[in-house]
């Protein structure tokens, strides 16, 4: 799903900092979410005239709204309507779109924008320009993309930058818009920025110091309207790269995207592995993580950077190449090996993935509510042996069969959610027939069947949310036994039955503590 392609304008080449001449550029910004409204307040403070659209008429759309007339003129149209095409400015059309991130390219309005030859821009792509600002620091960019692991490798990046003593913020798709902190007081060396695929579409002139691309799995084919889509825009990562492109030396798709990126001449390509690294790799020898890039006699010895043992209790090999990877981003921007050890030390795993919620009558129980694809959730089922798999959810167009055929071993049972479980009880039929799979209807957490037998009814609709999980845990409860694990790793996008992936997870961790809290007391009595 690609874009027309536009001539950009003299004035939008021109406008490189924030001391550019952006005074009364008329810009369309789609979305009132988090992104665009950072956006258009990063607009309206720059002087442009702006109107802001939205087919979104909720209370925190209408706040948002209410907010962006009070700091500035500008005009917010919020409405099915709204969308459909492209609204005037001072009677003329736009000099420029700024768009939020999940806004399709086929999207009517950004079509017509395309139609028209109007530049569009993501909220990365307006913050590369305005990052230059007269009177202050400017801060370096380490980008991180990838299908899976990304908000982990940002989090650690971000804590070994400042185990060296680097002020260093994560930003992007972690939660932290760039604009944010691109206006905070604080004047930051640094930033570890998270880039999406859908971001990475609408950026065209970043130039990181460092880039990595972790992974690449099937992933978001509905929005990018092909796999090859998909892949040409996470390559976009490495383009203009600085020092280093980092990529994962066990996934050959990444190699190929460092080889054909046009990057700035003296950039280095280094791999990361999670088996012995050779020359110019970042890996893994006798339990250690050690780093044969970054250091001078490379080619008969290695750095160490840190132990497996620092990880944690729980280091499937996904954590450890998402360390190694934040690693070499830090080491090619001149970290030394003691803070990269630091850092992880010092980094505190966010939510919702593969979180142990707890471990009663030996069953383990692990919240992996982030795994919203097969590959997360591949990487999650890889860490143990005898798994009751919770999982479900909107699939975004892809395909189950690798996922369950390469664990169908490790499955003691499975309990599905999502409104539509077609798709993934179809590969459990294929390639474990013989893995008990329940699908608990309201009031019924009995009904076993196997794979192989007629579909049942799904877990739920939109809004019941928390029913639903709690009669997947009550359904699981009852298949696990002492030495399993119950793994809510549901390899789908949450929205059909869920708000987020952080309110699946945090609806599996209450159900989980009501019912350990439920049989410890019947327990005792």
């Amino acid at each position: 799903m690609g874009c027309t392609a536009v001539t950009v304008s003299p004035r939008l080449a021109d406008l490189v900092s924030w001391d550019s001449d952006w005074a009364g550029l008329r810009v369309v910004v789609t979305g009132i979410g988090v992104s665009g409204f950072a956006a258009a307040d990063t607009l309206i403070e720059l002087g442009a005239h702006v109107v802001v659209v939205d087919a979104a008429t909720s209370d925190t759309a209408r706040a948002h709204a209410d907010t962006l007339k009070i700091v500035g003129a500008v005009d917010v149209l919020l409405g099915p309507d709204a969308v459909t095409r492209i609204p005037r400015i001072d009677g003329e059309l736009p000099e420029l779109i700024v768009t939020s991130p999940g806004w399709r390219p086929d999207q009517a309005l950004l079509a017509a924008a395309a139609r028209a030859h109007i530049p569009v821009w993501g909220d990365v792509e307006l913050a590369w320009r305005v990052r230059i600002r007269e009177g202050r620091k400017t801060a370096d960019w380490l980008a991180i993309t990838g299908t899976n692991g990304k908000t982990t490798t940002v989090g650690l990046t971000e804590s070994m930058l400042r185990a060296a003593g680097l002020k260093a913020i994560a930003v992007g798709n972690v939660g932290t818009p760039i604009l944010d902190a691109l206006r905070d007081p604080v004047e930051y060396d640094v930033f570890a920025v998270e880039l999406s695929s859908f971001q990475l579409h609408w950026a065209e002139s970043v130039s990181p110091v460092a880039s990595v691309c972790l992974n690449v799995a099937e992933d978001h084919v509905d929005w990018h309207g092909s796999y090859d889509s998909y892949l040409a825009d996470k390559a976009k990562v490495y383009e203009r790269t600085q020092k280093a492109c980092i990529y994962n030396a066990e996934q050959v798709e990444t190699e190929r995207m460092v080889e054909n990126a046009d990057v700035v001449e003296g950039c280095r390509a280094v791999g990361f592995t999670t088996v012995t690294p050779a020359i110019s790799m970042l890996g893994v020898v006798e339990g250690l993580l050690v780093d044969r890039a970054f250091i001078e006699e490379r080619r008969n010895s290695a750095a160490e950077l840190a132990s497996m043992a620092d990880l944690g209790p729980l280091a499937p090999r996904h954590m450890v190449a998402n360390a190694l990877a934040a690693a070499g981003l830090v080491r090619a921007y001149g970290v030394d090996a003691k803070a990269v050890r630091q850092g992880i030390l010092d980094y505190v795993p966010g939510d919702h993935r593969i979180q142990p919620v707890s471990r009663f009558n030996d069953v383990l129980w692990v919240n992996d509510s982030k795994a919203t694809n097969p590959h997360a959730a591949s990487a999650s089922l890889s860490a143990f042996s005898k798994v009751v798999w919770i999982a479900g959810g909107l699939s975004k167009g892809v395909s189950y069969d690798d996922l369950v055929r390469g664990h169908a071993a490790r499955l003691k049972a499975v309990v599905l959610i999502g409104t539509d479980t077609s798709q993934l009880r179809e590969a459990l039929q294929r390639h474990a027939p013989d893995v008990p799979v329940i699908e608990p209807e309201a009031g019924e957490t009995e009904g076993v069947q196997t794979a192989s037998a007629p579909g049942g009814t799904s877990a739920g609709s939109p809004g019941n949310g928390e029913q639903v999980m709690s009669r997947a845990v009550a359904s699981a409860a009852r298949l696990a036994e002492p030495g399993d694990t119950v793994l809510m790793a549901p390899a789908a996008a949450s929205m059909d039955q869920f708000s987020s992936y952080a309110h699946r997870g945090g609806t599996f961790i209450d159900a989980v503590r009501e019912l350990v809290e439920g049989q410890a007391q019947t327990g005792e009595e």
